[in-house]
């Protein structure tokens, strides 16, 4: 309407003017509703070009956007492995911190599983006392062996040291009968020194092993007894919480709720705007935006980063061939904005759906490129154009409460 009025100034008066003082002709006599198109047809030729060269000029160098909202992130609620809900630490929409516990799952099974490995630890210690013993046990038996053989050794030499010299005084039977005594002792001896080192390996190896195993099947169910309590990764609101004692949570099937979290840093908005408007929208353009949550109120804004890429072409890679014409809408170009003045945004809950229109300064690329004259104009003119756009954002701003509570 603006942009009409303003043609109407420019080129239908002059031309209703001329029509009338200079011509002569009178409104409702020479003039009639019947004729005014040939009458006025320069006039409205004019005005209708005049007109959408003025609304194009507008919205392409000052483009708008319904589609500007604030994202913010949840964090689903899970617990490390299925389990019945034991406690419940918070109630739902309570403000928790990182850290806070949440709800404690069952811990019976892992309990007595720690419990099992503990006793497990107390045998294998008891073990290790006993086998210090037969260590000495065997020890000692390998020191009679050793002295049976020695004892059976110098029992054969002398009888055969004998048997040399008279032959009739020891019998061939004797000294078979006592080298037999000599393997006997020798096979004791053996025996003693397996036993010994058999004892020994249980000692420095088979017991400390089960003690190892009986420690990390401890550590594995103290772990999982630590896990049984889901604690708050982030600080933010728990929503959706619904537990009690009793309930089953699975951490694929049912979580237990959803963590909003804070946000940290400015409040940052996400706006669309039209693949048209990619040459325009850069780091640093003005954005005025108001929000249905805060009628009335204009919110500047500050584009801060523009995404490289739009969504719509995105893909992942598969085992059909993508088609073009599937893909039906054209996607949008992301700027992401943050307020200039961050305490106009207090009142605007994350979520929240916006309309916002945007501003270009060609200021720092004429003083960048020494314009000047008549091309200095022309970008000072199409910067000044956006003062209709400032218009219709304000009126927006009285028209969304009326139109939400009136008209809807």
């Amino acid at each position: 309407m603006l942009e009409l009025m303003l043609s109407c100034l420019v080129t239908l008066v002059p031309d209703i003017l001329y029509r009338r003082y200079a011509q002569g002709k009178r409104l409702g006599h020479e003039i009639t509703f019947f004729n005014v198109w040939y009458e006025l047809r320069w006039g409205i030729s004019c005005c209708a070009v005049l007109a959408i060269s003025l609304i194009t000029l507008i919205f392409y160098y000052h483009p708008t956007s319904d589609k500007i909202t604030s994202f913010f992130r949840t964090v689903t609620i899970l617990s490390e492995d299925g389990g019945r809900v034991a406690d419940v630490f918070v109630a739902n929409n309570s403000r928790v911190s990182e850290g806070d516990p949440l709800f404690r799952l069952d811990t019976s099974r892992q309990e007595a599983a720690a419990e099992t490995a503990r006793r497990q630890m107390v045998e294998v210690d008891a073990a290790l006392l006993l086998g210090v013993a037969e260590i000495s046990g065997a020890q000692a038996q390998l020191d009679a062996s050793e002295a049976q053989l020695v004892q059976a050794k110098d029992d054969l030499q002398r009888r055969q040291s004998i048997a040399e010299r008279n032959s009739t005084v020891v019998t061939e039977q004797e000294l078979e009968q006592l080298s037999n005594a000599v393997d006997v002792a020798e096979g004791q001896r053996n025996a003693a020194i397996a036993a010994v080192q058999a004892a020994t390996l249980r000692v420095s190896d088979t017991l400390p092993a089960q003690r190892d195993s009986a420690e990390a099947a401890l550590a594995q169910a103290e772990t999982e007894i630590a896990l049984s309590t889901v604690y708050a990764g982030v600080s933010g609101t728990v929503t959706q919480f619904q537990l009690k004692p009793g309930d089953i949570i699975n951490p694929i099937l049912r979580p237990a709720g959803v963590l909003v979290a804070d946000m940290a840093g400015p409040r940052r908005f996400m706006a669309g705007f039209r693949q048209i408007s990619a040459g325009i929208v850069k780091e640093g353009m003005l954005i005025e935006m108001t929000c249905p949550a805060k009628p009335l109120t204009i919110i500047p804004m500050r584009v801060v980063q523009v995404q490289d890429t739009i969504a719509a072409g995105q893909f992942r890679p598969g085992d059909n061939l993508i088609d073009i014409q599937d893909r039906i809408r054209p996607g949008t170009l992301l700027a992401i904005m943050e307020p200039i003045f961050p305490e106009k945004v207090e009142g605007v809950p994350p979520g929240s759906r916006c309309t916002g229109v945007g501003f270009t300064d060609h200021s720092k690329f004429i003083e960048e490129n020494g314009l000047t004259g008549l091309h200095a104009f022309m970008y000072k003119a199409i910067d000044g154009l956006g003062v209709t756009n400032a218009v219709v954002i304000r009126a927006m701003a009285i028209v969304i409460p009326v139109k939400a509570l009136v008209f809807n």
